[in-house]
């Protein structure tokens, strides 16, 4: 079993929340790619932010972590792990004391 999926799908928002996270000075890695993993790794100001993206265009239902991401949140013993809708929630956590 490969740890990458061969197709993966990115949330409408995430080129978006990307953006406005470089624009106030985060470095953003991509792991949307990886296999029950968060979406992207943000650094900012020394600290690292795992967060998965959900589109709020989506169902309820299409915004659930899937069983992977779930289990990955659960048993993660690192950075914390954020699941967020919009670019003020991500700003939000970065900027948080």
């Amino acid at each position: 079993m490969s740890t990458f999926r061969t197709a993966s799908r990115v949330d409408g928002n995430q080129s978006t929340i990307v953006a406005s996270l470089r624009r106030i000075g985060c470095t953003v890695l991509l792991t949307h790619q990886l296999k029950n993993c968060f979406d992207i790794l943000v650094g900012y100001r020394g600290r690292t932010h795992l967060m998965e993206i959900k589109d709020p265009a989506q169902p309820p239902s299409k915004r659930k972590l899937t069983p992977g991401e779930e289990e990955f949140r659960r048993t993660w013993q690192g950075s914390p792990y954020h699941v967020v809708e919009t670019i003020d929630q991500a700003i939000s956590i970065v900027t948080a004391p």
